[in-house]
Formats: structure tokens, C-alpha cells, sequence
């Protein structure tokens, strides 16, 4: 067996990554090109906050535009007026989130703060169950650093709600990119190496 079969399993390449082994350059720039756009994101969190913020509210007026039509035409249902009010909280929520993505953030951010600390003490008891096994710390580590940022956050609240959720789309925006990468480069790898005589 193969050093790529092993790698992507026993289908080999072909099937794992099918015509990205002959494409690979574009996921290479398209993970570059995202971690370029993260990056300058780390220096603008308040825009990026802001335009997170607007992008959500837009979404919620077309997915309550699309509530409202569906229960306008689906007449003879019985839960019509219940699926219309839906419609209209979602455009009343997207309307608000527009007008004032600033409050929208703000508030969103206390609530993933409180989030992230149930999260991480919900996880820090896990781990603590999980005390007899040699890799408990991690988890442990990993709730301990989500208690923390979720405090960080909390108390830093209402000025964090204008660069939280920015710095999060930024740092996901990286982390994309370098995962674009990794997977771009072991497809290129898998194509050099198939095509190796040497291959095992």
C-alpha cells in the first residue's frame, strides 16, 4: 500500500481527493488569499464586527420574507398565523440588527461570554470524570482557557462588543486559509508521489 493510500485511506487518493489532485493550486490560493484577508481583519475588528453584524440581519429579512410567503401560500394550514408571526419577528429582528448593529453586537457578545463559560465549566467537569485516563489535562486545559476568555470578555463587556465577534471572524478566516492550505499541499504531495517510481 501506498504512502497516500495510507495517508487518505484504503480508496487511495483518487477517491479521497478526486480531481483536487490536478486543482490543488486554486485551494492553495484561495487558503492564502484567506489568511491575507484575516489578517488585515485583526487590524479592523470593529468593522468586521459591524459587517458581521449587518450580514446577519440581512439574512434574517430574507429568511422571514421566505416565512411569510410560505405561509401566505400555504392556505388550509392550520399553523398559518403562527408561521406568519415567525416571519415577522425575523423581519423585526433583522430590521433592528441593521438600524443598530453596534447594540446588536454588544448584546450578542454578553451572551457568548455567559456561553463560553457554561461551555468551559460543563467541560471542566468532564475532564475532571475523565481524571483516570493519561489525556484528561487536555480537556481540562481547554475548558480552563474558554472559562478565561469567557470572563475576559464579560468583563471587559460593553466596550468588547465592538471588536469580539470581528476578532472571531478574523481568526476563523485564518484558520480556513491554513487548513486550505494543509489540504492543498497533501493533494499535491499525493499527485507527486503517485506519479513517483519510487511509490511503495
Amino acid at each position: 500500500m501506498s504512502y497516500t493510500e495510507r495517508l487518505t485511506g484504503a480508496g487511495g487518493p483518487d477517491v479521497f481527493f478526486g480531481e483536487l489532485r490536478q486543482n490543488w493550486g486554486w485551494l492553495l490560493a484561495l487558503g492564502i488569499v484567506l489568511i491575507i484577508l484575516g489578517t488585515i481583519g485583526l487590524g479592523m475588528t470593529f468593522f468586521l464586527t459591524v459587517a458581521s453584524m449587518v450580514y446577519f440581519g440581512v439574512l434574517l429579512l430574507i429568511g422571514g420574507s421566505f416565512q411569510i410567503f410560505h405561509a401566505v401560500k400555504a392556505t388550509g394550514w392550520k399553523s398559518i398565523i403562527l408561521s406568519v408571526l415567525i416571519g415577522i419577528l425575523y423581519l423585526l429582528a433583522g430590521i433592528t440588527i441593521i438600524n443598530n448593529p453596534v447594540a446588536a453586537s454588544t448584546l450578542l457578545t454578553l451572551v457568548l461570554g455567559g456561553a463560553l463559560i457554561g461551555i468551559g465549566i460543563a467541560r471542566m467537569v468532564m475532564a475532571l470524570q475523565l481524571r483516570g485516563l493519561k489525556s484528561w489535562v487536555w480537556p481540562l486545559a481547554s475548558a480552563i482557557l474558554e472559562i478565561l476568555l469567557g470572563v475576559m470578555i464579560v468583563a471587559k463587556w460593553p466596550v468588547s462588543g465592538l471588536w469580539v465577534i470581528g476578532l472571531f471572524v478574523a481568526i476563523e478566516l485564518i484558520m480556513n486559509g491554513w487548513s486550505c492550505i494543509a489540504i492543498a499541499l497533501t493533494a499535491k504531495e499525493s499527485e507527486a508521489w503517485e506519479g513517483s517510481p519510487n511509490k511503495a
